[in-house]
Parts: C-alpha cells; structure tokens; sequence
C-alpha cells in the first residue's frame, strides 16, 4: 500500500497553509498566529484485498515533554528533553474508495473551542486531536477539538518538528471506538485488524532560527 500527497514531497516542510500555526512578518508584535490550517491532500493506492474500512491517524513525535519552557522569548527548549507524541488528526471508518482527500475536505480554519465531531459527511468518524488536551486549562481557547488542526509546534523549540500521516487498511467496516476517542484509543483497538499500513510524512518548524532558507 503506498500514500502520498500533491500538497508537498514526502519528508519536506509541508506549507504553511496546512498548519493551525504560522509565524509573523518581524516588527508586527508578536511571534505567532493561527493559520489557514487546510487538511492536505492524501491519496492511497494498493489497498489489500478485504480491505473493509481505512484509518489515518497524524501525530507529531516530537512534542516536549514539559511545557515550562514552551513559547518562551528568553530561551530554547532544549534538543535533549523527552519528546512525546501529539495527534493532530484521528480519522476512523473512512471508506476505502475513493482513494483520495482533498485539500480542504476536512479542514478550512482554525476553530477556537474546536470544530465539531465525531461524524463527518463521508460517513467517517473523527476523534479528538491533542488541542483538545493542550488547551483543557485555556478558558478562552478550551474546547473538544475534533478532526484536523495542523501543526503549531512551541516558536522557541530547538528542534525541527515531524508530521507523521499514517494509514491503516483494516478488515472490519467500523472500528470499535465509541464516543469522543482519542488517537491512543484507536492504536489500542487497531490490534489484530490491521492488513496493511503506509505512511507519508512532513517537517514544520516556527522557530526563526530554524525556518530561515
């Protein structure tokens, strides 16, 4: 099975277009804003005879572990710190054919508080991404963040974030995950489902230091 993308080439920045986080033009008063945050365009091919249903879940490994020093102007977050996985999108029970997304299908904007979910109007079903945890103590922001947020990794961070899009063919039609779920639910319930997987990936940076050509 192999999973691609006309959005950018696998393993390069993806686009600032696709991510809930842009940086701004220096002297404008501040580091960074909420972007277009567009889902990509994704399409597979070679799925596996029985294939039933398809999952794609997108998570960035490289997250701190500790936040105190996050977003911060006087300093890095140092390279050396645990890093953690953060899910961006959860899309379950999605069918197999067509074997495409389009650019925007998902995802136009960021939505403060979250857009809404679990049903789509392709009859898949999306989970809660981890803004929905990054913001939990944001009174203004808080909020069940379903399907699509994009990248928006700390400003300040030492090190170049990867973005992670990854596709399962299962062997049943509906996974068995039920109410608000959460990526760690659905890896859970994958087990002994799974005919085959492809993976597609992307960098994003908000560092200034780092994003210079």
């Amino acid at each position: 099975m192999e999973l691609w993308s006309d959005s950018w080439t696998n393993g390069d920045r993806i686009p600032e277009r696709y991510a809930a986080g842009r940086l701004l033009p220096e002297g404008e008063g501040g580091e960074v804003a909420f972007g277009a945050n567009l889902n990509p365009h994704l399409a597979w091919r070679d799925v596996p005879d029985g294939a039933l249903s398809m999952v794609l879940i997108c998570h960035d490994f490289d997250v701190p572990s500790d936040g105190r020093d996050v977003n911060r102007s006087d300093r890095e977050v140092p390279a050396d710190l645990p890093r953690v996985d953060f899910f961006h999108w959860v899309l379950i029970d999605l069918p197999p054919r067509p074997t495409v997304i389009a650019e925007g299908e998902y995802s136009t904007g960021f939505t403060v508080g979250g857009k809404p979910g679990p049903a789509t109007a392709s009859g898949a079903r999306q989970g809660l991404n981890d803004y929905t945890r990054w913001f939990a103590e944001d009174p203004e922001r808080a909020g069940p963040y379903f399907g699509y947020d994009g990248p928006f990794p700390p400003f300040n961070d030492s090190l170049v974030h990867h973005y992670v899009f990854t596709l399962y063919a299962l062997n049943i039609a509906r996974l068995p995950v039920d109410g608000a779920f959460t990526g760690s639910d659905v890896r859970a319930a994958l087990a002994g489902h799974v005919l085959g997987e492809a993976t597609f990936s992307g960098t994003y940076t908000l560092n200034r230091r780092l994003a210079q050509p």
